[in-house]
């Protein structure tokens, strides 16, 4: 019997969210009069207001406000409902086809509300300021401030109405064919057939050729896939330089700088210091690979742990250790976590046809947060928890602020969530006595910092190629992206790592590339920005708790500099990152410690 066969049971198996806050099922009667209503409020609301909005003083603003949000809180019901339900099992047809709907009707309303952001732009900056200065408009000031951004970018009415309506049947088409693709996949490891996530999960094993192994299964599947893969890269890739030139984007990232609600300068300086501290990486894997007595630290070591049979973690105990260390920390957010367990806001099962990763949506301010994820058992799928609580948390505080300013920027979304694995990270470390075990953790923890800060950034530095690359050369062909993702691997890794020849497909099962272009500096913006948090909280401690709440429940009501200068830093700084980056080399420094302990013993 293989090791998949006799895997060890967490718990976890069993614990599938309860969607019915949203609707009970695609058959919900509720769910078909939604349909009808947010149609018919986006025609009623259009009626009222379409051409009108330059002559509405501050009070009648509130009041249209009020409105539009009442219509994208229904509408984001339904596609949250959708989408979720779909993503436990990417094959369903009739969850597909709920999807399908869903985004057509989010199109159709967007066509019929867009005319919204589009007259406000059109408002002479004096008056707009003048009205976003009131008292009546406090509620929606930075939705209003942030929107005027756009001014270069928005396009006329009927130009925006046909973005959207072409939208369903161009990018996010491709999009939802790229995971179904994925989350149908079967990987043969074995002599059975996985999930993406089940064989994924193979390369953080003790076990040294199952890990080559599961390499390998990965990549024959991804090498099958790559014609497709390749064609919805490239569809997606053109479908983004196109909308940008109609925009007015002079790059890539720009829109999702200006989503970020960041700059440039900012992200530059990010990316500079991460890639300037490459070295760290390398000097760590050196590390690694003498800790694994390995001769050469190939690509499927990376995430291999150092002590081999990790004890499985039941869900059991994993909850308790987030919920503790949640807790500790202050008691508001052990009582909101504590309510995801108990109400079954999460799904963590792993199960066929359940798409890969995990995620926490936030759904709608009149629902609450979901979180997603697929626990395996491992001392990562704590972390992997610990994550998305963060964001859950954050999200269920932020609420409060309505569907206009509940949602942060990427950048400092990724905040709460790096930050509870923080928590949780270090209350293991206080319990740990033994050398070894201390070391297995931290070796563990500075893996997951080396794949949200320095990876990511590398993938940032693939996008930024791939991206010039499909502008300047026209359609590229896979060997072309695995080019470009190589380059940038080897530059990460230098003489650390010996990438194998088939890690050069393996830029093609990485979906942020699709969902979110630019995303996942995002990662690195977080973690770092944690990292001088919680030294912050470490040396000045009284009263960070209560303010950290605060920022969470603020969510994106304020700019994010304004935010996390409450918090005792200032992003705007060019060396800001140096923080964090310096905080990191103090875990590799303790672990070489660690390491010259245990080897002197």
């Amino acid at each position: 019997m293989s090791e998949t066969s006799e895997k060890q049971k967490t718990g976890a198996e069993s614990i599938h969210w309860d969607l019915s806050d949203l609707y009970e099922s695609n058959n919900d009667p509720q769910l078909e009069a939604d349909k009808k209503k947010v149609v018919e409020q986006a025609e009623a609301f259009a009626e009222k207001y379409h051409g009108k909005i330059a002559e509405l003083d501050a009070s009648d603003l509130k009041v249209m406000l009020d409105a539009y949000e009442e219509i994208l809180d229904l509408r984001g019901k339904i596609g949250s409902f959708a989408y979720l339900q779909w993503s436990t099992d990417t094959g369903n047809s009739d969850y597909g086809k709920l999807v399908a709907e869903s985004n057509e009707l989010s199109s159709e309303i967007s066509q019929k509300l867009v005319f919204v952001d589009v007259e406000w732009l059109e408002i002479p900056d004096d008056k707009a300021q003048q009205l976003i200065e009131s008292e009546e408009l406090k509620p929606y000031k930075h939705y209003l401030e942030s929107a005027r951004r756009y001014k270069e970018h928005v396009l006329e009415e009927k130009q925006e109405q046909i973005m959207s309506a072409k939208s369903v049947t161009g990018r996010s088409a491709w999009v939802r064919y790229f995971d179904e693709t994925l989350g149908s996949a079967k990987f043969e490891l074995d002599g059975e057939e996985l999930s993406e996530q089940e064989v994924l999960s193979k390369l953080h094993e003790s076990d040294r050729d199952l890990r080559e192994r599961a390499h390998a299964s990965l990549t024959k599947k991804f090498n099958e896939l790559s014609r497709t893969l390749t064609f919805v890269f490239n569809t997606v890739l053109a479908d983004k330089s196109t909308n940008d030139k109609l925009r007015k984007y002079s790059s890539w990232i720009d829109s999702r700088n200006l989503a970020n609600e960041t700059d440039k300068e900012t992200v530059d300086a990010l990316i500079e210091s991460v890639t300037g501290k490459y070295e760290l990486v390398q000097r760590y894997y050196k590390l690694k690979s003498e800790l694994l007595g390995l001769d050469e630290m190939r690509d499927y070591d990376r995430y291999a742990p150092i002590v081999k049979n990790q004890a499985t973690i039941d869900w059991g105990e994993a909850q308790k250790m987030v919920l503790d260390s949640y807790s500790n920390f202050h008691p508001e957010m052990g009582e909101i976590t504590q309510k995801f367990f108990d109400e079954n806001w999460i799904d963590a099962a792993i199960k066929p046809g359940k798409r890969g990763g995990a995620y926490s949506a936030s759904t709608v301010p009149s629902v609450h947060p979901y979180v997603f994820m697929n626990f395996d058992g491992r001392i990562r799928d704590v972390q992997t928890l610990a994550h998305e609580l963060g964001h859950g948390v954050h999200q269920y505080l932020s609420r409060q602020q309505g569907v206009l300013q509940s949602s942060t920027p990427l950048t400092t979304a990724e905040t709460a969530s790096v930050f509870g694995e923080m928590l949780v990270f270090q209350k293991l470390m206080k319990e740990l006595d033994d050398p070894k075990e201390k070391l297995a953790l931290l070796i563990g923890k500075i893996d997951d910092t080396i794949a949200t800060v320095f990876r990511q950034i590398s993938m940032n530095r693939f996008e930024e190629a791939m991206h010039t690359a499909r502008r300047e050369e026209g359609e590229l062909t896979t060997e072309r992206f695995s080019e470009l993702w190589m380059e940038q691997q080897k530059a990460l890794y230098g003489d650390s790592v010996k990438l194998t020849d088939e890690y050069g497909i393996w830029w093609s099962y990485i979906p942020h590339f699709l969902h979110t272009p630019g995303y996942v500096y995002a990662y690195a913006f977080g973690e770092l920005l944690v990292l001088a948090l919680y030294e912050e909280f470490t040396q000045r401690p009284d009263g960070f708790a209560e303010r950290y709440l605060d920022l969470l429940s603020a969510g994106g009501s304020e700019w994010p500099h304004e935010l996390v200068g409450k918090m005792g830093l200032d992003i705007t700084q060019p060396d800001f990152w140096k923080k964090g980056l310096a905080s990191f080399e103090r875990m590799v420094e303790e672990a070489e410690a660690l390491s010259e302990e245990i080897h002197g013993a």
